[in-house]
């Protein structure tokens, strides 16, 4: 059970200790990464929990189709294209050879087709169909998946290709990898897709099996995308979520397809060993009525909302400070919603997040008309 305790009051704010159940850590070494490159993130906040050389600027192979995907997801989004809409392929998207589902010139597929086997066969000829239906060429939506990844701060990324063949210049990082598989991630119907271990096209003819095996090993495995080159060697992008911590571990350069795997598995089992999510309750003790000057009555209740958990690392500081500042009386006229004060969580001496207090009930501002009409109804009763 969590425990809440207040140690201060003032008239200004009042302060509140939060104390969490302590939990085993377990750490992992970079030298337990094989890989060259890889990092963690928390998927809701955007915090690395763990990384070894995540921005070394490196190949990335199929894993560039999340940057595909997220164009994909915004055009469906935006109401530009459609989920059932008729995709063609052109000789262009059927000539791209490696992992593809061999497509032919002038044969078509809905988006939701093209967007299975991009995600779970990573067909590049399917993602280059993709490319064209939404942009018309390969090479206009290769310029939109470089301004997308300019917005997101992928500072060490330049896409050439919207597949991840190997590409002189075609490069990326572990840390940008993990920015795009968050942003990737907001679409939550992509799960649908990445989640698939087995399904066909072509009604059975062909059969797709999804290239990321840990969807068959690891508890809670979400996704996202696996990719495999000459120059990148073994890559993952893999997601996972447990008790409402979501997690991305990217891994670049693996040698071997089982290395990349076993990577990524201790990357997440790290994170889920050592953090948290946590959504605590608002202390009642922490709201109170508030005096108010000219109005109708004389206070005004106050209320609080936390609306989504936050972040914490088990073990280290059990403690979360928790900072109330409301004043000792507003103004009328007040409404409904207005905030009149603020509820700041610490934990190690570091703020966590910041939740608004605002006022529970509207105010008028007093009235003279209002007053005598209260007192000539009191009068007559």
């Amino acid at each position: 059970m969590f425990m809440i305790k207040l140690l201060a009051a003032a008239s200004a704010a009042a302060v509140l200790l939060v104390s969490l159940p302590e939990f085993p850590v377990n750490a992992v070494s970079e030298q337990e990464i094989s890989a060259p490159s890889a990092v963690l993130m928390d998927a809701e906040t955007g915090t690395v929990l763990l990384e070894k050389n995540a921005h070394d600027v490196r190949a990335c192979a199929s894993i560039t189709k999340v940057m595909t995907l997220i164009l994909v997801m915004e055009a469906i989004d935006s109401g530009k294209i459609d989920w059932q809409d008729t995709v063609t392929t052109s000789a262009h998207a059927s000539s791209m050879g490696g992992s593809d589902i061999w497509l032919e010139p002038g044969e078509t597929m809905t988006v939701d087709e093209m967007v299975k086997a991009t995600i779970v066969a990573s067909a590049n000829d399917a993602a280059v169909a993709l490319a064209e239906h939404i942009s018309g060429s390969e090479e206009t939506f290769v310029q939109q998946m470089n301004q997308k990844a300019k917005q997101l701060g992928m500072k060490e990324t330049a896409f050439k290709n919207c597949n991840g063949l190997d590409e002189e210049g075609h490069v990326t990082s572990a840390y940008d990898v993990a920015l795009m598989s968050r942003e990737l991630l907001r679409h939550r119907e992509i799960l649908h897709y990445s989640t698939i271990w087995m399904d066909e096209l072509r009604d059975g003819k062909t059969q797709l099996v999804n290239t990321n095996k840990l969807l068959k090993s690891y508890p809670g495995i979400t996704g996202l995308k696996t990719g495999t080159t000459s120059q990148a060697g073994s890559c993952i992008a893999a997601t996972a979520e447990r008790e409402g911590l979501e997690l991305i571990a990217v891994v670049l350069g693996a040698d071997t397809g089982k290395q990349r795997f076993s990577d990524a598995s201790k990357l997440l089992d790290y994170g889920f060993a050592n953090y948290t999510m946590y959504l605590p309750e608002i202390p009642q003790d922490a709201l109170r009525t508030i005096s108010v000057k000219n109005g109708m009555t004389d206070e005004v209740s106050t209320t609080a909302q936390m609306d989504k958990p936050f972040l914490l690392e088990k073990g280290k500081d059990n403690a979360i400070s928790t900072e109330v500042y409301l004043p000792e009386e507003v103004e009328a006229p007040i409404q409904r919603g207005d905030v009149i004060g603020k509820m700041i969580y610490k934990s190690g001496g570091k703020q966590i997040t910041e939740i608004p207090i605002a006022a529970a009930n509207d105010i008028k501002q007093i009235n003279y008309g209002d007053v005598m009409s209260l007192f000539l109804q009191s009068t007559v009763g």
